[in-house]
């Protein structure tokens, strides 16, 4: 189904998302060429690497390219809108968000947004993603194009089916000619295979039969790869194994071959990288080469302290190639960077803030900001227990968010942490009570409520420790918090993630009548 943004003021927040908010900026740094020396003191082998995220929460199946001395990158959105959440940066460590790659859901399409890749020729931007189509359910690679990615893509529609899907698209030109490659046979019976085929000149069609560049016999998973050309060779990067969830094994491996179709010869010291003591299922990567001539790889992986709970986040290592051999090793970005620590919304001004995503299968938001409150209602699915939510990324496990709703009517108004539209948590206001409720395995609960005492705004807020360990916190007109009770020392909200994407804090309504709040806050322990 076509995913409608409805609005209760003319302006579509998907187009005009405000741009100000610098999305996580890290400090204490003026470039990777200022500070090569510093942070790429040392080879590590890959066991005892310190990786630190450039970009934090959740961003998976990262992509990225320079052009000019402007990197851009992008990731994996899934089930959240708007998608693709697209990023620039001048020094691959401090990154701001210019939008998103599609501000509505191409028509095609019914969910699933994974996997993108961006690719640039020719003044012409391109980014081929996976998507599954309305018509089966299968997941085929689509393709969209810009001339300037600040405003946003346009769909081109679907480039690539195969099978029973095709999913995790690269695109490589070799010799003035394009050629896509891609997963195969993820789900038959027969071994995984990496696929190329060649692309027309203009990037939008497939030509001529489909090749080889590697199967994985040893039945373990293949997938996230890309390639690139290093003097005699063709480096294929590849991630085998489980990319996701609390029993994900993924890492990141490489082959060689002397020609483009192969056969490639696997590095007899894979992995590239593997778990650590900090990190775990690193992998889904692409390089990307700096002005100044070195080569890096942008991946994700899941933070061991905050595992599920903050997603996939993006991590960047520099790729040296051995003089002697040729084979590369990946060094790590070492030392701590720290980002921004909390984001505050006032709502102050239309448009919405880039930070804002929702579950686009589920709910169409109905926003708008006036007096210095933003209004939310939304039209939802029958099967959708939850409401409507307006989420954030999560950056760490433990954080605080607060709100104050301005607001009295019987429809619930307040904090969610939103899973799916049948696996959420929250605290809200419906009339004159407060409550927390849970919606769990598609059933709607009240965990406990309190009276509300008088009419003024009630604020309300949320303690979030290890992702899921939740208490619930409310007052009137200034006065000291109250706890709502649980069901012991915290809440537990552990089941809460999905598969393949983190839980995200925000705002909520349920019910007929809008919610109105005058801020939201996020703080980072």
């Amino acid at each position: 189904m076509k995913t409608v943004l409805l609005l209760l003021v003319t302006f579509p927040i998907f187009y005009y998302l405000r741009n100000t908010e610098e999305s996580h900026f890290l400090t204490g740094s003026k470039g990777v060429s200022g500070t090569e020396k510093r942070i790429f003191s040392e080879v590590s082998d890959s066991s005892q690497r310190k990786e630190n995220p450039v970009i934090p929460g959740d961003f998976a199946d990262p992509s990225i390219i320079r052009v000019g001395k402007t990197y851009y990158a992008t990731g994996t959105s899934s089930e959240w809108a708007p998608h693709y959440p697209l990023l620039q940066s001048t020094d691959l460590l401090h990154w701001r968000q210019l939008g998103y790659v599609f501000s509505k859901t191409p028509s095609w399409v019914a969910a699933s947004f994974w996997a993108p890749e961006l690719f640039y020729r020719n003044g012409t931007y391109y980014v081929y993603y996976v998507a599954r189509k309305k018509s089966d359910g299968v997941s085929c690679i689509g393709i969209a194009t810009t001339s300037d990615p600040a405003k946003g893509f346009t769909d081109r529609g679907i480039l690539l089916e195969f099978g029973k899907e095709a999913i995790d698209p690269f695109v490589f030109e070799e010799k003035g000619k394009l050629y896509i490659t891609w997963k195969a046979y993820g789900l038959d019976k027969r071994p995984i295979e990496i696929l190329g085929s060649r692309l027309s000149d203009d990037g939008l069609k497939v030509e001529g039969e489909p090749f080889t560049l590697l199967r994985d016999d040893r039945k373990e998973g293949l997938e996230g790869q890309c390639l690139v050309k290093k003097g005699p060779y063709y480096y294929l990067f590849y991630s085998p194994g489980n990319c996701c969830g609390r029993g994900c094994s993924y890492k990141v491996e490489v082959a060689r071959s002397p020609t483009l179709q192969g056969p490639y010869t696997r590095f007899a010291d894979n992995p590239l990288l593997s778990e650590t003591t900090d990190w775990k299922c690193t992998g889904h990567g692409t390089l990307v080469t700096s002005t100044e001539g070195k080569d890096f790889y942008l991946y994700h992986a899941y933070s061991k302290t905050d595992n599920v709970y903050t997603g996939r986040q993006g991590l960047l290592g520099e790729v040296v190639w051995n003089k002697q051999t040729g084979w590369p090793t990946i060094k790590p970005m070492g030392e701590k960077a720290e980002y921004r620590k909390s984001f505050r919304d006032e709502f102050s001004a239309a448009p919405l803030a880039n930070n804002w995503q929702w579950d686009f299968r589920h709910a169409q938001p109905e926003v708008t900001i006036r007096q210095g409150s933003l209004w939310l209602s939304g039209q939802t699915t029958a099967d959708n227990q939850a409401g409507t939510a307006l989420t954030v990324r999560p950056l760490t496990g433990k954080y605080e968010i607060q709100t104050e709703v301005v607001n009295r009517n019987p429809s619930l108004k307040g904090l969610v942490l939103y899973g799916d539209a049948g696996e959420s948590v929250g605290i809200g206001v419906q009339d004159n009570r407060v409550q927390v409720w849970e919606v769990k395995k598609d059933k709607r609960l009240i965990v406990d409520d309190a009276q509300v005492s008088g009419n003024e705004p009630v604020q309300l807020k949320m303690k979030v420790e290890q992702g899921a360990q939740l208490r619930f916190y409310w007052r009137e007109g200034g006065s000291d918090w109250k706890e709502v009770p649980t069901r012991g020392a915290y809440y537990n909200g552990d089941f809460l993630p999905p598969w393949d994407r983190s839980p995200r804090p925000g705002l909520l309504q349920n019910g007929t009548a809008p919610a109105a709040f005058s801020y939201f806050e996020i703080t980072y322990q």
